[in-house]
């Protein structure tokens, strides 16, 4: 945009987000046809670009917005009804507008864009005549060109909104000093405004406009501040200083004192435009000012000098305060590319023949203006999936019991430091047996390999290059593009994407994107004597195990190591053998970083941790980047180079090294693991007089808190009311002699259900739930006990479940339920 004056730069800024504005505005306005207030707004923003395309003698921009404004004047004054070929014929207008704006932009001038044909489609519309066939540039064109950094939620005051750069001639625009200038002068010194030419635009809808050209009605008077101020909070305007107040009196002008004495700042005046290059060059040295502050902090650690350790600390909070206030003005609101989205969804769904509904949730959640921009095109391209792909047609949802129209969502948040946005839809769901069968078809699998793939490993297939399930080629899919872009877009931001879907029911596609790239917590650790870096946001856990029990933890599956955590088989990646180097660690110790990465988990075996510390993310060079095992390098606090690992590329390499006969080995002992956990875990609770009881857990349904008052009394035998049932009660310290406190309000109640009968288990407390694996057992027992055992080193008594069962109700194991029993799907704990 060199050969552009700072007017027509502004102007073009402006109006592009105006129109990305409008597309929103105008498809709502079709679900809300008697919205005065988004009426209004729609045709001030067409004015703006009306009257400051005129003043810049932008002719063919002028004619179309004012067939516009003549059609939204009548549509807000009641003489006409919106209809869909209405709302068409303003999306059309929308977009030639943006096509004149990017001629503009391009080459200073209107170029070759055609405008007759959307003006004859919008004349048609007022008078309900057929439309013309017009070709409709794609919305999704338009590029961004700045950000703006607001201090405050409004937005800035339009371009044409000030008067000061009315004054030029058409054909010339003043400079940009020159206009900031004369925006100084006051109101009543500019009397000879009053009577500006025709071609000139109006600052705002003035109640005694001329009427048009083309005989259409005059725009509508404007409304009173009142109403201006109800209609359209948005909407920012500054005092006119061109034609005075029919009383004498000037409003007062920005930065002047008010009656009451304040001093009043104009809204406009609160923002301010940076350009991009600036705020990334502000980045830029942040970056460098937290390198250099971790590494006198670092150095001021080994000092003495109280004064020097003082300081240091106070450089280290000034540091961090800058650095959040620069990354906040890099943040926007993740609605700025969502705004584009309902006009996508309209648009897409009436080609596709259906009928959608875009829901949004979480508009404001903020994300890095680099990754905003990084993250359009695959949040786009989900989109169009969700509705070309995922959305049945009417007859079809019909006929599955569903109402014609669907549903897309679009959910955004923030979690553990990373923005988290769903794309989800209503529809048809992905079946993975379809998928499984292209993907054979295809050769991308064997039968064989597809066999021993779980569900959720064949909905990752769509990620594959080239994979497609559309059975013919269209302008919106069936080219197999799309899906693997969509992954490495964002696999190449640091983010991961996952896939959930349930046939019949719809689908889930969920991104995990960083908050930023610029400053990112990492742990560094060292390997080999060389320092890497990983990114917090994908570490979970470290594990440190000695040489003797590292001797045995770490076990071998196919000839793969793998660390039993919990229960759970972890497989282990040696970052020596990933690097080909040789580990200066013989003492047997084993260090473990538990990461995650594409929804499972793996364990890097490094040699030593160091720290954890802010790191500025510096790119790395060609040859490093096609390793395919570096994401970038930073400078440590001592001075030092490291590189940072991809956690993506080492968790695809270590799950790619599993052979066939490991993975099945692997699951089989995960499978046996997940079973004799269950089988070993013991509720422990303590019934009072010192004794405490272990409890199998698989035996427990649920634990409750119930008050004394609720218990009553059938013939002898305690009862309590719970879910719509009734509970017989057995009272652990009554049954097995122990006697404890007997004045409670609230009893502690252990539910065990079965085959659809319940009963309620009372104790006194319960105190924790352990592993019963390696507990030295004994058969000394009593009545109502299985035997005992070392729990948490005390002696537990393990209680015989099935006689305190029976005690309280003793046709459990004999008898169905009765009707209105507590029925026994309540597994959570």
């Amino acid at each position: 945009m060199d050969g552009l004056d700072d007017i027509v730069e502004e102007f073009l800024v402006e109006s592009h987000e105006n129109l990305d504005q409008l597309d929103s505005d105008l498809v709502a306005l079709e679900q809300e046809p008697d919205s005065r207030e988004r009426l209004s707004s729609i045709f001030r923003t067409i004015h703006t670009i009306k009257g400051t395309s005129g003043f810049l003698a932008f002719h063919r921009l002028e004619e179309v917005t004012h067939i516009g404004e003549n059609m939204l004047s009548r549509l807000r004054d009641g003489a006409l009804a919106l209809t869909p070929q209405r709302t068409d014929a303003l999306l059309r207008m929308v977009d030639c507008v943006r096509s004149l704006l990017a001629s503009i932009e391009a080459g200073g001038g209107e170029g070759d864009v055609d405008v007759s044909a959307v003006v004859a489609a919008i004349s048609a519309a007022m008078e309900d005549r057929p439309a013309p066939a017009v070709p409709r540039p794609r919305a999704e064109e338009a590029a961004e060109v700045t950000v703006e950094v607001a201090a405050a939620d409004e937005p800035a005051a339009p371009a044409a909104a000030r008067p000061t750069r009315r004054k030029a001639p058409a054909a010339k625009a003043p400079a940009a000093a020159k206009a900031r200038a004369a925006a100084k002068a006051p109101a009543a010194k500019s009397p000879a405004a009053a009577k500006a030419p025709a071609g000139e635009a109006p600052v705002a809808e003035e109640p005694a406009a001329t009427p048009p050209a083309d005989g259409s009605p005059p725009p509508a008077p404007v409304p009173t501040p009142r109403e201006e101020a109800a209609a359209a909070p948005e909407v920012v305007t500054e005092p006119e200083p061109a034609t005075a107040e029919p009383s004498g009196q000037a409003e007062p002008a920005a930065g002047q004192a008010d009656g009451a004495g304040q001093v009043r700042r104009a809204v406009a005046e609160s923002t301010i435009r940076v350009d991009v290059d600036l705020l990334d060059e502000l980045m830029l040295l942040v970056g460098e000012l937290v390198l250099t502050r971790n590494q006198i902090v670092q150095y001021v650690g080994r000092s003495s000098d109280t004064d020097l350790v003082r300081a240091s600390q106070r450089l280290n909070l000034i540091a961090s305060e800058l650095q959040e206030g620069v990354m906040k003005t890099r943040m926007q609101p993740i609605d700025h590319i969502w705004s584009k989205l309902p006009r996508v969804v309209r648009d897409l769904g009436i080609q596709c023949g259906k009928s959608v509904r875009l829901e949004m949730e979480g508009r404001e959640t903020e994300l890095d203006k680099t990754l905003l921009e990084a993250v359009k095109d695959p949040l786009t391209h989900l989109v169009r999936n969700s509705v070309d792909h995922g959305v049945e047609a009417p007859d079809a949802r019909r006929r599955a019991g569903k109402s014609a129209e669907g549903v897309l969502f679009l959910r955004a948040k923030h979690e553990s430091g990373q923005v988290v946005v769903e794309v989800a839809d209503d529809g048809a769901g992905i079946d993975p047996a379809r998928i499984g069968a292209k993907a054979v078809e295809r050769g991308v699998v064997s039968q064989e390999a597809l066999n021993r793939m779980s569900p959720q490993d064949v909905l990752q297939l769509i990620f594959l290059p080239g994979f497609s399930t559309a059975a013919a080629v269209t302008n919106v899919s069936g080219r197999g593009v799309g899906m693997d872009v969509v992954k490495t877009n964002i696999e190449s931001i640091g983010g991961t994407i996952e896939v959930e879907s349930v046939p019949g029911q719809g689908t889930c596609t969920r991104l995990r994107i960083p908050l930023t790239l610029a400053i990112v917590p990492a742990l560094t650790v060292e390997c080999a004597g060389d320092r890497y870096a990983i990114p917090q946001i994908s570490l979970q856990e470290l594990v440190s195990l000695d040489a003797e029990k590292a001797a045995t933890a770490v076990e071998e599956v196919g000839g793969a190591p793998v660390y039993r955590l919990r229960g759970e088989l972890l497989p282990l990646v040696r970052l020596t053998d990933v690097l080909g180097l040789t580990s200066d660690r013989h003492d047997g110790h084993v260090v473990i970083a538990v990461l995650r990465s594409e929804g499972r988990r793996f364990g890097l075996v490094v040699d030593r941790v160091i720290n954890t510390e802010e790191i500025v993310v510096k790119a790395v060079g060609g040859q490093l980047k096609a390793i395919g095992l570096y994401s970038g390098a930073t400078v440590l606090g001592d001075g030092t180079v490291a590189l940072i690992l991809d956690v993506q590329a080492l968790a695809r390499r270590a799950l790619r090294t599993e052979t066939t006969e490991r993975q099945e080995s692997r699951e089989a002992l995960l499978q046996a693991a997940a079973a004799d956990r269950e089988a070993e875990r013991m509720l422990l609770a303590a019934i009072g007089g010192g004794r405490r009881v272990a409890i199998p857990l698989d035996t427990v349904t649920r634990l409750e808190q119930v008050r004394t008052e609720a218990v009553e009394r059938v013939g002898n035998r305690e009862v309590v009311q719970y879910r719509g049932a009734i509970l017989p009660i057995v009272r652990l310290d009554r049954h097995l002699g122990a006697y404890g406190e007997t004045e409670r309000e609230v009893l502690e109640v252990i539910v065990y259900s079965d085959h659809g009968r319940s009963v309620a288990i009372v104790v006194e407390e319960i105190l924790d739930i352990v592993d019963g694996d390696a507990a030295v057992r004994s058969d000394i027992d009593d009545m109502g006990l299985l035997g005992s055992a070392v729990l948490g080193d005390k002696v537990t008594e393990l209680l015989d479940v099935r006689a305190a069962i029976l005690a309280a109700d003793p046709a459990f194991y004999s008898t169905p339920a009765p009707a209105g029993s507590a029925p026994a799907t309540y597994q959570e704990v």
